[in-house]
């Protein structure tokens, strides 16, 4: 399977990296949070002694070769490969080559795969391989890492919890596996409905789960196959609609950033661009003749 070409992680990822990977070994984190932390790295040699974490290690190559040792062998990682490191197995880090490497880690609780898991599996996932080719895994990394910037959402963390739980259990044959379930379409209105009507605001899993009847882990998974999206990225996507249109109407970019439930205007920048290809100045510029 392929993850991503070249081309894809050079436009994703590498330039900006290589630019400043040129200087220095540099190490950018996420704002802390309980359940998840997330880094973005660049080595250009020994990075770290042998060690071990009480989470799971998820993450992927950017560029270069990330060596490492993992349970008794030798092993390396290079561009858009997934690198699947398990809670309390002692590994180290380093650069494979002259040239360093560049990466992105998560560092998950067990205890949110576990809950992600439902009752899809009896245990914890094992994945034998370290290094994967796995477009799920990396889609729940890249998903981690839409913003670098600001705390994850609830909804967001659930959605990444469960995108990471489905990506180890696909790659793990001994797991066993219950029947699916069927979608529960009036509990996925009830949710949906909810989301559209606070646009103002982030809402969190507590509140959906109270609105739908269902566990947030639940939700996400039938949400998203009924409407193929996450809760977290419809209502992101609601609140850019909403934005949009109040940019369109005349309303300054602050204010619209405001009334979509942003924290900010950078924040609602951020997004805009990332949805509609073009920053919310320009929209305003073609909208309104600004």
């Amino acid at each position: 399977m392929i993850v991503a070409s070249s081309d894809e992680l050079k436009a994703q990822d590498i330039a900006p990296g290589l630019e400043r990977s040129c200087k220095r070994d540099w190490v950018e984190a996420a704002p802390y949070q309980p359940g998840i932390h997330r880094i973005e790295a660049f080595f250009s040699g020994d990075a770290y002694a042998p060690h071990r974490h009480d989470t799971y290690s998820i993450g992927y190559t950017i560029h270069g070769i990330q060596s490492f040792s993992y349970r008794g062998a030798r092993t390396a990682s290079t561009a858009g490969r997934v690198m699947v490191l398990h809670p309390d197995e002692v590994h180290d880090g380093g650069a494979g080559s002259d040239e360093g490497f560049h990466y992105k880690m998560l560092y998950i609780d067990p205890s949110l795969i576990r809950a992600a898991l439902g009752d899809g599996a009896s245990t914890l996932p094992f994945v034998k391989e370290a290094i994967l080719t796995d477009p799920r895994l990396f889609h729940a990394i890249q998903t981690a890492f839409a913003d670098m910037t600001i705390e994850l959402e609830p909804t967001a963390l659930d959605e990444i919890a469960v995108l990471l739980a489905d990506g180890l259990l696909a790659n793990d044959q001994s797991v066993k596996r219950s029947s699916g379930s069927l979608i529960d379409l009036k509990a996925i209105k009830r949710a949906k409905d909810y989301l559209e009507a606070n646009l103002e605001r982030p809402v969190t899993s507590d509140e959906l789960e109270t609105v739908s009847g269902q566990d947030r882990f639940s939700l996400a998974r039938q949400f998203r196959k009924a409407l193929g999206t996450s809760p977290y990225r419809y209502q992101m996507l609601r609140r850019l609609d909403l934005a949009r249109a109040e940019i369109q109407k005349g309303n300054s970019l602050v204010n619209a950033s405001i009334m979509a439930g942003f924290s900010d205007q950078p924040h609602m920048s951020r997004h805009f661009k990332s949805t509609f290809g073009i920053s919310p100045g320009q929209w305003q510029r073609l909208t309104t003749n600004v």
